[in-house]
């Protein structure tokens, strides 16, 4: 909600909505400029601001998208859904050379697939009906005009018509040169008249020829004459032209009732281009202006860095002059910027600033600032800027504060973003000052956000004891006795009154008078400033000694590093030994096993000797395995850590350690949880693990949102049920950018339709709503268009 009305006016918004018009192709972008509006919805606002600075970098950096022709085929698809009626060639034309556009903006974004993902959610789920250009085609021409070939009939006229010119040019040739011959004719050569070819006659010889006298000249003199022997084969050519006229009316009728089934999706293409020529000029405003994408938050926040008022910028660079950058935050801590300072200082800019890159961004324009700004989602807009005196109401310029601030009281909330101008003024300061103090107070206990300006000590005073106001000042150069332009947060910013009085020359002693006049709360005031210089002395200090220790810091992270380097490799170089020392005990144990056959068959396996052999290698095998389970055991305990994955060597299960207590790993099977001795587990490299294991949870999310149809059947369903399954799919439509939703409800006694067509009409995102066409189903199915 913005308030009052002409807010967004006095910030700026209205012109900048002009200004992105004027970069418009077509009424339809400029028809979608003028509906511009901060939204407070965080998805709808991230989708647009993706849009625009994705379409800034195709404008910068790619090729140009193929946008060469955009007609508002809406109003064409609407007149060929009327059953009989039928679209003029001009119209088809119009609506071929669209769907051309549609359908190479559609090629262009499929050569670069994933590139510009916020702009291919424009067209995600079009149908690409080109079978609709190829039937316009066989039946217009480039230029526009219907193909003599369109049918036969047509091409057989169209011979007609040319035999019939051509015996009529040769009979007319014939009978000018046997006129003129005669020197019965005047100047000239045949003309003209009434659509009729006739020769210039002299009108003293008008009865010399037969025929039927079309017109005559201004002064009489001469008579334009159609001959008698030319007259029926010129009848004979004006029939032919009906003939014609009839058949291309036919032909236009029999394509229309082509189209008629198309025309959903005609209208979706009109969507598509109007969106395009929309984003396309809120990109080139964006670029106009040198804007960027910043980073949107969900919270009521704002962190501008070297932000620029986008018309004072356009101004100040069209004279070669820059604007000097504003740096703010507004947030939970510092909710409320008081800004003070001296007269034409920059403090109405200021906070107009901060007022219009806000609604900016909230309508899903890119703002002039550095990209790494982060601006958040506020729900309501309060201003209150200027003179608003109101006859009608009887209302002076206080007076009209003074409602505002009433208004400001009863509907702001912590979502609020409040902009006053010059708080307090129009009334006796003795009065208007408490006053002011105690809304903002008032405004202050409801957690509203905001920019105020003010000249009033007390205002100042305030800021600095209360918690969540911030005081700001807008420097003054003392020496050039000039503003500077700067915001600065911390510090409340003197008037500077005496030092320009003097510079604009009031008497010395005049000035003194009126220092003796100052107050009590004057002097509180400078005691504060002095203060505060203080401790942005000491704030500086101690600037300095936390970059010392961040050097010292980053020193030790650095030496840190090394050593983790130098770790590293030795850990290689102990597993490298340790693999060495396995094998070789393998091999020990491979030539025991080998000696004790030998042994065996030496015996002639002889029971005893074989049962003595056994027993001396199960010894040794069992002092080399538990050799080996040592090494190994050791080698896991220096390597293994959170986070590894490894594989259980019984079962060559892939798990992952979520915990590490002593001999015992904690392991992550999937969503089950298993507790493994550390011996039993051997660790694998990431690249080991199936993808499959690692993203189990982004492949049921990607096939859920795959497997969607935007097409729901609540035929015979209760009323309460049918609306619940219907807000499920609604949502899940409008996430995913579908265009539109199917309703199958049925016909019946209409009572379904009723209720859910009603309940639909609710939300701001349905754009329309339609039947199905009658051979599929009628006014049993709904479709439902989204905005």
């Amino acid at each position: 909600m913005i308030y009052p009305d002409n807010a967004a006016e006095k910030l700026g918004f209205i012109e900048i909505k002009e200004l992105i018009k004027g970069k418009c192709l077509s009424i339809m972008g400029r028809e979608m400029v003028d509906k511009i509006q901060p939204m407070n919805q965080y998805g709808q606002i991230d989708k647009f601001l993706r849009q625009a600075h994705e379409f800034k970098d195709i404008l910068e950096n790619d090729a140009p998208l193929p946008i060469d022709h955009l007609y508002p085929i809406r109003k064409i698809a609407e007149k060929a859904r009327i059953e009989g009626a039928f679209l003029s060639e001009e119209e088809l034309f119009q609506m071929c050379l669209s769907l051309k556009t549609v359908f190479s903006v559609i090629n262009y974004f499929d050569e670069r697939k994933g590139v510009y993902e916020a702009l291919e959610m424009l067209f995600e789920h079009l149908p690409i009906e080109r079978s609709i250009v190829k039937r316009i085609e066989a039946i217009i021409d480039q230029s526009g005009s219907m193909k003599p070939t369109a049918s036969t009939r047509l091409q057989e006229i169209f011979r007609e018509i040319a035999f019939a010119e051509r015996e009529s040019r040769k009979r007319m040739d014939a009978l000018l040169k046997k006129a003129q011959e005669a020197g019965w004719t005047a100047d000239g050569g045949l003309t003209v008249r009434d659509g009729r070819l006739c020769i210039p006659i002299l009108a003293e010889n008008k009865r010399k020829i037969k025929g039927y006298i079309h017109d005559e000249s201004a002064t009489g003199q001469t008579v334009y004459l159609e001959p008698e022997e030319v007259f029926q084969l010129n009848n004979q050519l004006r029939d032919l032209e009906f003939d014609k006229r009839r058949e291309k009316i036919r032909i236009l009728i029999a394509v229309t009732a082509e189209l008629r089934p198309f025309v959903p999706t005609l209208i979706s293409y009109h969507s598509l281009l109007s969106k395009l020529d929309f984003v396309r000029a809120k990109a080139l405003f964006a670029i106009d202006i040198e804007a960027t994408m910043p980073e949107l938050q969900k919270e009521a926040s704002l962190h501008l860095i070297n932000a620029r008022h986008p018309l004072l910028f356009l101004n100040l660079r069209s004279e070669g002059k820059t604007v000097v950058p504003l740096n703010v935050t507004i947030d939970d801590v510092q909710r409320v910027i008081v800004v003070s300072g001296p007269n034409a200082g920059g403090k109405s800019v200021c906070m107009k600033t901060i007022g219009l890159l806000q609604m900016m961004v909230q309508a899903g324009l890119l703002i002039p600032a550095d990209s790494s700004s982060k601006v958040g989602v506020f729900k309501n807009f309060f201003a209150d800027i200027g003179d608003d005196q109101s006859i009608e109401s009887d209302l002076s310029t206080y007076s009209a504060h003074l409602s505002k601030m009433r208004y400001f009281l009863e509907h702001s909330t912590a979502k609020s973003l409040i902009l006053i101008d010059e708080f307090g003024a129009g009334t006796d300061p003795q009065f208007g000052g408490p006053i002011a103090e105690a809304v903002l107070q008032n405004l202050n206990k409801k957690k509203v956000r905001g920019v105020v300006t003010t000249h009033y000590s007390n205002l100042k005073l305030f800021a600095n004891a209360t918690e969540g106001l911030e005081n700001a000042s807008m420097l003054f150069d003392n020496a050039a006795m000039q503003p500077r332009y700067i915001l600065e947060i911390g510090k409340p910013g003197s008037s500077y009154a005496f030092e320009i009085a003097y510079k604009i020359g009031l008497p010395q002693g005049v000035l003194q008078e009126a220092k003796q006049k100052i107050g009590v709360q004057q002097k509180k005031v400078d005691h504060l400033l002095v203060d505060l210089e203080r401790e942005k002395k000491q704030v500086h200090e101690a600037k300095v000694e936390l970059r010392k220790r961040e050097a010292k810091l980053n020193q030790l992270l650095k030496e840190n590093e090394e050593r983790s380097v130098f770790l590293e490799e030795n850990k290689k170089q102990l597993m490298k030994q340790a693999k060495l020392e396995a094998q070789e005990v393998l091999k020990n144990a491979n030539r025991l096993v080998e000696n004790t056959i030998a042994q065996i068959k030496e015996s002639k396996a002889d029971k005893e000797k074989t049962k003595e052999l056994r027993k001396v290698l199960d010894a040794e095998l069992t002092k080399n395995r538990t050799a080996v389970s040592k090494k190994k055991a050791v080698l896991v305990n220096e390597e293994l850590v959170v986070g590894d994955w490894v594989r259980i060597v019984d079962t060559g299960t892939m798990a992952q350690i979520i915990e590490i207590a002593k001999d015992n790993l904690i392991l992550a099977i999937g969503d089950l949880r298993s507790v493994v001795k550390k011996n039993r587990v051997e660790k694998v490299s990431k690249k080991e693990v199936s993808k499959s294991v690692k993203r189990s949870h982004g492949t049921q999310l990607t096939d859920s949102l795959a497997s969607f149809n935007p097409e729901i059947d609540v035929r015979g369903m209760r009323a309460e049920a049918a609306l619940y399954e219907i807000e499920k799919y609604l949502d899940k439509a409008i996430m995913m950018s579908f265009p539109s939703l199917k309703i199958i409800h049925g016909k019946g006694n209409g009572i379904l339709r009723k209720m859910i067509r009603d309940y639909l009409r609710k939300y701001k995102e349905v754009d329309r709503l339609e039947d199905e066409h009658l051979d599929r189903g009628g006014d049993g199915v709904t479709y439902v268009y989204f905005v």
